[in-house]
C-alpha cells in the first residue's frame, strides 16, 4: 500500500505540490535561473560591454574600417571585390572597361576552354546541379570515381578525394589526422588554410625559415622524440613569394626523422615539371615520396574545391571519418566534370604549360632588369613586385588600374609591412607584348613613388 501523511495525501502527492507552490513563491519574487532575481540580472547585462554584443564594436571590425578610413583620407580606391563582367584570364572587363589581366590563377586558360564548359554543361543535363547531401548519403556519381582515379594517376598513388573547398581540404585533413600529442612542423609562409587545420587539431605547431631544410632539420632533431606523430607542411609554389622548396631534402629529413610529409600544391600543379604535373615531376620524385599529396581544382583545374591524393589506408580513412568531407555536401557534377576535362586536357597540353613557364620567365627577367625588387620569385607564374610599404602597394595598383592594368595588392597584416606588395599572377594566354608593357608600366608608377 502508498503510504500516507496525517493529511491523508500521499507523500509523492504532497511533495509535488509543495515543489509547484515554492516554484511559484520564486516567480512571484522575480527569481531567476541561478538565484538571481530580475533586477540583478537586468543590472548585469547593462554592464556587458557593447563589443561583446554587436558587430559592428567587434575588434576585428573596427580594425578592418580604420583601414578603409585610412585608405579613403589617401585617395586610395578599393581594389578588392571588382565586378567582372566576363571570363576572367590574361584580359578582362570592368566596368565596361577592357584590364590586362594578372589578378587570375587561371595560369593555363582552362576556365572558359570550350571542352572545360561542355564538359559542365553535359553533367548538369545528366545529373542535375547538385548531388544534394554527402556522398556517403547520396552516394557517388561515375564523376567522382573517374576524377579521383585520374589525380591518383597523376601522383602515381593509390587514391585520391575531391572536396568542396581547397582551404576546407587542408582544415579537416590537419585537423582530423592529427591531436594534442602529436606536432606539426611548416613553413614560416604556409598557407593559412593549414595553420586552420593545425589549430583546429589541438597538435603543437612549430615553424622553420622559408625554405630552410637545414633549420628543419635541427628543429626535428631537437623535438621528434617528444610527439607521438609528427607532420611536416610545406608548398610546391608559395602563392606569396613565388619560389618553392628543394622537396628532396624534405623527402630525406621525412625518412630519416619517421615523420609524414605533406606538400600543397595549390599553385605548381600546371605549373611546375615539364608536362606541368607539379613539383613532382620537376624533381623527378615518386609518389609515395610524399605522404600527403594535397591541391586545389579552382587554379590551374579551372574549377573549385580540393583533393588529397596518397595511399589506400589515408584515403580510405578520410573518406569515412574526416568531418570536412563526412559532414559536407558532395563535389557537384559541373565542378566535377570542369575538373576533369581540365585534368584531361592538362595531359596532352605541354604547349600550354610551356608557355606558361616562358612567359613568366620573361615578367621576371624584365622586372629585374628594370630594379623592381621581385624577393624570391623563380618566375613560375607568380610573381611579387615589392614595395616596402601598405600604402606604396595601395597606391602602385590604384595607379596601374587607371592605366589598364588589374593587379592585387598585399597588405599589411597578410604580410609584413617591409614586404608590402603588388603580386602578378601570369598566364600562358599573356602574350609577350602585354608581359612589356607591363612591366614597363609598373617601372614607371614605381619610380613616381620614390
Amino acid at each position: 500500500m502508498t503510504a500516507r501523511t496525517p493529511t491523508g495525501l500521499a507523500g509523492d502527492t504532497k511533495q509535488r505540490l509543495i515543489q509547484q507552490a515554492l516554484a511559484r513563491r520564486r516567480s512571484e519574487a522575480g527569481e531567476v535561473a541561478g538565484g538571481a532575481t530580475l533586477e540583478q540580472a537586468q543590472q548585469a547585462a547593462l554592464k556587458v560591454p557593447e563589443a561583446f554584443y554587436r558587430f559592428d564594436q567587434h575588434p576585428g571590425y573596427q580594425q578592418l574600417r580604420v583601414m578603409q578610413q585610412g585608405a579613403a583620407r589617401l585617395g586610395l580606391s578599393n581594389p578588392f571585390f571588382r565586378l567582372h563582367q566576363g571570363t576572367a584570364g590574361a584580359e578582362t572587363q570592368i566596368d565596361e572597361r577592357e584590364y590586362l589581366n594578372f589578378a587570375s590563377y587561371n595560369y593555363l586558360g582552362y576556365s572558359g576552354h570550350p571542352r572545360v564548359a561542355e564538359a559542365a554543361k553535359a553533367a548538369i543535363d545528366r545529373y542535375g546541379t547538385s548531388v544534394s547531401a554527402s556522398r556517403p548519403v547520396s552516394g557517388d556519381r561515375p564523376l567522382h570515381r573517374e576524377l579521383e582515379r585520374e589525380l591518383a594517376s597523376l601522383y602515381e598513388v593509390d587514391d585520391a578525394v575531391v572536396m568542396v573547398s581547397g582551404h576546407a581540404t587542408n582544415v579537416t585533413t590537419i585537423g582530423y589526422l592529427f591531436g594534442p600529442r602529436d606536432l606539426v612542423v611548416h613553413d614560416e609562409l604556409i598557407h593559412n588554410s593549414v595553420l586552420q587545420g593545425i589549430q583546429l587539431s589541438g597538435a603543437r605547431r612549430l615553424s622553420f625559415a622559408h625554405n630552410d631544410w637545414q633549420a628543419l632539420d635541427r628543429l626535428l632533431g631537437e623535438q621528434r622524440q617528444h610527439f607521438e606523430r609528427v607532420l611536416v607542411v610545406v608548398e610546391g609554389i608559395y602563392s606569396m613569394d613565388g619560389d618553392y622548396p628543394e622537396l628532396p631534402r624534405f623527402v630525406e629529413l621525412k625518412r630519416k626523422h619517421k615523420c609524414f610529409l605533406m606538400v600543397d600544391e595549390a599553385h605548381s600543379l600546371g605549373v611546375m615539371g615539364a608536362t606541368g604535373k607539379g613539383i613532382r615531376e620537376h624533381f623527378g620524385l615518386a609518389g609515395d615520396d610524399v605522404d600527403i599529396w594535397m591541391g586545389t581544382l579552382s587554379k590551374t583545374l579551372a574549377s573549385c574545391g580540393g583533393y588529397i591524393a596518397g595511399s589506400t589506408a589515408l584515403i580510405e580513412h578520410l573518406k569515412f571519418l574526416a568531418p570536412g568531407f563526412l559532414y559536407s555536401v558532395g563535389i557537384a557534377p559541373s565542378v566535377t566534370a570542369s575538373a576533369l576535362a581540365a585534368l584531361r586536357l592538362l595531359a596532352d597540353d605541354q604547349q600550354r604549360v610551356a608557355q606558361v613557364q616562358a612567359r613568366g620567365a620573361l615578367f621576371l627577367r624584365l622586372a629585374r632588369e628594370a630594379g623592381l625588387d621581385t624577393a624570391t620569385s623563380t618566375g613560375l607564374a607568380v610573381i611579387p613586385v615589392i614595395t616596402g610599404s601598405s600604402f606604396k602597394a595601395g597606391r602602385l595598383s590604384s595607379a596601374l588600374f587607371e592605366r589598364g592594368i588589374n593587379a592585387q595588392p598585399i597588405l599589411y597584416p597578410a604580410v609584413p609591412e617591409q614586404a608590402a606588395r603588388v603580386r602578378f599572377f601570369v598566364s600562358c594566354e599573356h602574350t609577350e607584348e602585354q608581359i612589356r608593357h607591363a612591366v614597363a608600366v609598373v617601372a614607371q608608377e614605381m619610380a613616381k613613388l620614390g
